[in-house]
């Protein structure tokens, strides 16, 4: 099985967590999605990175999940889970995927 990056694992979990629960009115169900994909990218980021930045990393998760609602109200709701996305994504390639 190739190997996908824990950047694109975190980013597609905010957003897929983000689609489902708007797609389906089903605000669990999206969270689902986001804790499944959160936890496959902590498991990936402990094993490249270790413990210290698998932790830093999950609370940037969680922060840009929580940062995501605010910042909607600014920018409208995709542009602000892209843009969380997105900054996730960087921080998780530049701490743990850049490295394999």
């Amino acid at each position: 099985m190739a190997k996908i990056p824990s950047a694109l694992v975190a980013a597609g979990g905010l957003v897929g967590g983000y689609g489902v629960a708007r797609w389906t009115r089903k605000r669990q169900l999206g969270g689902v999605v986001l804790a499944a994909a959160g936890t496959v990218a902590a498991a990936q980021w402990r094993q490249r990175a270790g413990g210290k930045a698998a932790g830093a990393l999950g609370a940037a998760y969680v922060a840009a999940f929580a940062g995501s609602h605010p910042l909607a109200r600014k920018v409208g709701a995709w542009p602000s889970v892209l843009g969380v996305a997105g900054a996730v994504a960087l921080a998780s390639w530049a701490v743990a995927d850049r490295r394999g």
